[in-house]
């Protein structure tokens, strides 16, 4: 059984992918943390309102449809936010937005199949990259996630402030870039927001996420 589920995994990620529209549906869950106020998360379909007030916590959704993804876009806008951080240490790195895409092989896409959000992000095997609305780093920088050790990688694409922003990002790039090789598996995304360290408010919206 588990051979030939392995077989249609594989024949499934060298199949071309369209382009997938992810829906702020009902398929996302929410992931707290002990001790800490949640975030409000308001599903609207293709957007997601983020209200994050001294609180952090996650949605997330497994991509089983779009396990092959090569590439992501969305559309992203901060309208209040919370004071630059170093994202590179643990405890005070709040940050506006975050979005965690997280990777494996397909034997481990296998065994992880149904597995929380807190089980796929502490499972070695897998990879994860965080990218970033927020900090006090440069755009473009890369640092080693201080949650994730080197299984992990937080990517600046907008430092902290007011705006709106469109991305395109390529996990291929990115993951070889970070890891060395592309884990050829997408298991999931997920979507943060994290003011609790600096007693502050977050008020912040993410649109038209589309895999590619």
């Amino acid at each position: 059984m588990r051979t030939a589920a392995l077989t249609t995994a594989l024949l499934f990620l060298s199949a071309p992918l369209m382009a997938a529209p992810i829906a702020f549906d009902d398929q996302w869950q929410t992931q707290k943390f002990p001790f800490q106020a949640d975030n409000d998360y308001a599903l609207n379909g293709t957007s997601l309102g983020v209200v994050s007030d001294d609180s952090v916590s996650l949605v997330y959704r497994r991509t089983g449809d779009a396990a092959a993804a090569g590439s992501a876009s969305w559309t992203w806008s901060v309208s209040e936010g919370v004071p630059a951080t170093d994202l590179s240490v643990k405890g005070g790195d709040d940050r506006d937005l975050a979005l965690y895409f997280v990777f494996s092989d397909a034997a481990t896409a296998q065994e992880l199949e149904g597995a929380s959000l807190r089980s796929l992000l502490g499972a070695e095997k897998v990879r994860v990259l965080v990218y970033v609305w927020g900090g006090d780093s440069p755009k473009g920088t890369v640092l080693d996630s201080p949650y994730l050790g080197a299984r992990g990688k937080t990517v600046i694409l907008h430092g902290s402030g007011t705006g709106k922003q469109s991305e395109q990002v390529s996990f291929d790039a990115d993951l070889t870039s970070a890891f060395g090789e592309r884990p050829p598996v997408l298991l999931g995304v997920a979507v943060s927001a994290d003011s609790d360290d600096t007693d502050s408010r977050i008020d912040a919206t993410i649109s038209d996420l589309t895999l590619d």
